[in-house]
């Protein structure tokens, strides 16, 4: 008998699940508590309450080849950087594909998922759910998968702020924002300097009076646009992960943080933060030094209080005749059709195994997909979750033991605490390929990379050398993708491709074989000294090895 799985959320991870239940023959049925399919990246002009909720302009922070999911590229014209609206469109392009949708059941919220009375037997849950005409339903699934993401709820921490309630301007919180249009000739302050906070600073200074930036602790600024004007994630490589290993965090900072401020003097702008480049997530914002440096933005510290329409800053300086206060202070996850026994959350901290499976039930059938911040994209690494989740709940892989869970949790929490600063944003962050080589090793879909550059050292030096796209995780293993090699050979094509759109005339370089033979060659003799236990047999035929050899040099 097909196993039920429940899904609860319709975002890019509920998408991912369903589909990765369907590969694993698996019978998924998703609740999606509105009318669409994409989560957070669906606009309305209207917020709805406990839904995630972005501006009409935002434009996503990771680039189209590490936000794809594995098996299905985003097409080549779109750009590397999209608006919500596009990521909407590959949303439903990858929905019609796999043919996703008819197992959503839209308008229909999870009121609660409960544990069976025999779930130390059966593994079962009791799901009820009620339509949007109010009709509530039980059901019974042997799995359930989470996916509502962490961004529903705001955190509007007003009690840090004396005098709010005197306040005699508007507030909100940025999840509420939408246009510029209503601030023109205002003054606005903008709170927090996330990414959320950074965006919309910037795009309300094009109509502000003045607008004024409040922050804490500061922050490094990074940019979309990176080296030659590639997108920044591309250069999110196998060496500079084995870099970050062996050289130390301090150092690390150093050369980073000396890189930043070559770009601009983050101090000059009063932007440096206390912290170290690596102990926060990171904001991505090309325009802010423009805004800063035209004056249209003026960043201050931290708010002391609030009087009437004045707004006093903790350096003392004061702004008169404030129309707009806005809160981009983060959100805090939870999940309240869940007892408190089976997942706790407690100042947006919980404890799952690898961020995903809770180490203390009697049966592994219950996952939380997409639960993580990531310093890459978050789509791949929800896909990653999901194959692993789904191939638990059919018995192919197992779970280790309770006390090796708690042990791994604790692990992940003391490093955690470690490299970042103390904030509510710092409870669920994974470095992008880190997290997903390990879980992709449970799987059985890490890339065995040294294996590749024996017998394919043209693709084996793309993943070493090459961006960290997910399509490496389907070169083998289970639901490996026969188009995974071909992808990743012509993922720098899809990345020109958009910006294609003048012919230049200037005369191409002629293509040295020098690098390619010499990368080549080293790469061969890397892998022959690793695989040198196995090199007798190979070394019987020579002539045949060579073959195998020339296909990957290059042409005479």
């Amino acid at each position: 008998m097909t196993r039920r799985v429940a899904v609860v959320g319709g975002g890019s991870s509920g998408l991912a699940c369903i589909k990765c239940c369907l590969d694993e023959g698996l019978e998924p049925v998703c609740f999606e508590s509105s009318n669409d399919i994409g989560g957070l990246w669906r606009f309305k002009e209207n917020p709805e309450p406990d839904r995630a909720s972005i501006y009409h302009s935002v434009i996503i922070n990771t680039s189209k080849e590490m936000m794809t999911f594995s098996d299905f590229p985003i097409p080549g014209h779109f750009p590397n950087f999209m608006h919500n609206s596009l990521i909407m469109d590959y949303f439903r392009m990858y929905a019609d594909h796999f043919q996703l949708t008819k197992h959503i059941r839209f308008n229909t919220r999870v009121l609660q998922v409960k544990q069976r009375n025999d779930f130390s037997h059966s593994g079962q849950w009791d799901v009820e759910t009620e339509n949007k005409d109010g009709k509530k339903e039980k059901h019974i699934f042997d799995a359930v998968m989470i996916c509502i993401g962490h961004h529903c709820h705001p955190n509007l921490p007003l009690h840090d702020f004396p005098g709010i309630d005197t306040f005699e301007g508007k507030y909100f919180h940025s999840r509420d924002y939408k246009t510029p249009e209503e601030w023109r000739n205002k003054k606005v302050v903008v709170i927090g300097i996330g990414n959320s906070g950074a965006d919309i600073a910037v795009e309300l200074s094009r109509v502000t009076k003045q607008l004024y930036l409040s922050t804490r602790r500061g922050a490094w600024i990074l940019n979309r646009v990176w080296d030659n004007g590639l997108p920044i994630d591309l250069s999110s490589n196998r060496v500079l992960t084995f870099q970050r290993k062996i050289i130390p965090f301090n150092i690390l900072c150093s050369l980073g943080e000396k890189r930043l401020n070559r770009q601009f003097d983050h101090s000059l702008y009063n932007l440096k933060p206390k912290h170290r480049l690596f102990s926060q997530h990171p904001t991505l914002n090309d325009e802010l030094p423009n805004r800063i440096l035209s004056g249209t933005i003026q960043v201050k510290p931290n708010i002391c209080r609030f009087q009437g329409s004045s707004v006093e800053f903790d350096d003392g300086s004061v702004v008169e005749d404030v129309d707009l206060v806005v809160f981009a202070t983060g959100y805090r996850f939870s999940f309240p059709f869940l007892a408190s026994h089976v997942v706790s959350v407690s100042e947006n901290k919980t404890s799952l195994y690898k961020y995903v499976f809770p180490p203390e039930l009697d049966r592994p059938t219950l996952a939380i997909i997409g639960l993580v911040q990531p310093l890459g994209a978050i789509m791949p690494i929800s896909e990653m979750q999901a194959r692993w989740a789904t191939r638990v709940f059919k018995g192919c892989i197992k779970l280790p033991s309770v006390a090796a869970m708690l042990k791994d949790i604790q692990r992940k929490q003391e490093t955690m605490a470690k490299r970042y600063v103390t904030s509510q944003r710092h409870t669920i962050q994974v470095d992008y390929v880190s997290y997903m080589d390990e879980i992709a090793e449970l799987v059985g879909v890490r890339p065995s990379i040294l294996k590749l550059l024996l017998t394919d050292p043209r693709l084996g030096l793309n993943l070493i050398l090459g961006p960290a796209t997910p399509y490496q995780y389907r070169l083998r293993g289970p639901r490996k993708w026969a188009g995974a090699r071909q992808a990743i050979l012509t993922q720098w094509a899809r990345v020109a491709q958009p910006m294609q759109t003048r012919p230049c005339d200037e005369p191409k370089a002629k293509r040295s074989p020098k690098w390619p033979l010499i990368l080549s060659t080293a790469a061969v003799c890397l892998a022959a000294y690793v695989y040198r236990n196995d090199l007798s047999a190979l070394l019987q035929d020579p002539t045949a090895l060579l073959d195998r050899i020339k296909v990957y040099l290059p042409a005479q």
